[in-house]
């Protein structure tokens, strides 16, 4: 069963003024804030998702052209058919004027496709797939947190120059897995490096002995993790057990949020490099959003996702105001013409394939004698420009891209 809540506060009883000229559908722009609630991404998005989205909406002040902003929630369980179905519903019978979030890229490329038809604006922090900006891309679509290629260019490449030379995968059997692989195995061949083989798992699963096995046997340097939340975690936790790191092998955490760090420990994840688009102690900004984000999540700060949520949708609202109206088309131009600037993204811009440019970071976890206190587990190695980080803009197949 879905879940579905709605967040109203006081403006959105219409206590404020129309604005005079202000053209917004149903007299209320509403986000449907739309992810995994309670399987193996709940961490990284779920309700610290939803939290986000309602801080955003309360630091705008609660409306925009005088009329109300709402929220609402719901669950797509990581299933396509489900994500699609409330999708549908949301836009079709609930008056949905944005969707939010949607972490597991098989459910983003659904609702990519949904909102490209009904003309709607998606608003991507969770999903990974580079070819949602691709061959995927749409005219409303934002992916604007991080990609796949953004992920495979930071870690794969970092591991190489330090002599990780040769690759076996142990891959997410999806969407975001396959295109997470596909990215990292290039950026090795392209810093010199070798791909052995790969071997692929179910989404969601819990004995990784058999896979870990095979990527041992390969002999590769490096063992890259070509999956995500609860199952990164599994497959770190376990191949710990089997001694893999131990005799010699590395292993390569592709999509390795805070979250999972907190979940496996320091001195289980200790030494692990990742590229992140935020952490929550870089700067007196990002520690005042992540202590107010902390208080009302009983002491987690924000993964990067969740503080992705609250920026593309102070932006979204920003060019709502700017436009003087929610029509989609115009909203998405309005986006793109403003550069992006808050507590995580320092004069960001959008491309015509959706994808925000802005910087990213290589960070390498802490020894456990290293950190100070809860959370306070990266190092900060290098800042990966922007104009670094992602897939250059004429390698997409983008169909919305010039020739």
């Amino acid at each position: 069963m879905r879940t579905m809540g709605l967040m109203t506060g006081l403006a959105a009883f219409g206590l404020l003024a129309g604005t005079a000229n202000a053209q917004l559908s149903g007299d209320v722009v509403r986000l449907g804030v739309l992810n995994d609630q309670s399987g193996l991404y709940a961490d990284i998005g779920g309700q610290g998702s939803v939290t986000a989205a309602r801080m955003a909406v309360e630091d705008f002040g609660g409306t925009v052209l005088g009329k109300p902003i709402e929220i609402v929630f719901a669950d797509h369980q990581n299933k396509p058919d489900v994500g699609s179905n409330i999708t549908r519903q949301w836009i079709d019978q609930d008056g949905v004027d944005v969707i939010v979030d949607v972490p597991t890229s098989s459910v983003a490329l659904a609702v990519q496709a949904i909102t490209k038809e009904k003309e709607r604006i998606f608003l991507m922090s969770g999903p990974a797939s580079s070819d949602l900006t691709g061959k995927a891309c749409s005219p409303f679509g934002f992916q604007w947190t991080y990609d796949t290629y953004a992920l495979a260019n930071g870690t794969g490449g970092a591991m190489v120059k330090q002599g990780g030379d040769t690759w076996y995968f142990l891959t997410s059997d999806y969407a975001f897995g396959h295109a997470l692989e596909r990215d990292t195995s290039a950026a090795v061949k392209e810093a010199g490096g070798k791909v052995l083989g790969a071997v692929r798992h179910p989404l969601n699963n819990s004995d990784f002995s058999s896979f870990l096995l095979q990527a041992q046997g390969s002999g590769a340097k490096v063992i890259g993790l070509a999956n995500a939340g609860g199952d990164t975690i599994n497959s770190i936790k376990q191949a710990s057990e089997f001694g893999i790191t131990q005799s010699g092998q590395s292993l390569a955490g592709l999509l390795v949020f805070i979250s999972d760090v907190h979940s496996l420990g320091l001195k289980t994840s200790q030494g692990l490099v990742i590229t992140t688009a935020f952490y929550w102690d870089q700067n007196d900004e990002t520690r005042a959003f992540s202590k107010r984000f902390a208080e009302k999540m009983g002491g987690r700060v924000p993964s990067m996702t969740q503080a992705g949520v609250y920026s593309e949708i102070a932006h979204y609202l920003k060019a709502v105001k700017a436009a003087g109206t929610d029509d989609a088309k115009k909203v998405a131009d309005q986006m793109r013409s403003m550069p992006i600037n808050d507590f995580m993204t320092k004069d960001g811009k959008i491309r015509e394939d959706g994808r925000i440019i802005r910087d990213m970071y290589l960070v390498q976890v802490k020894k456990p004698e290293e950190s100070k206190g809860p959370f306070d587990y990266y190092n900060i190695l290098r800042t990966i420009p922007g104009e670094q980080a992602y897939r250059p803009l004429d390698k997409g197949d983008c169909p919305l891209v010039k020739k």
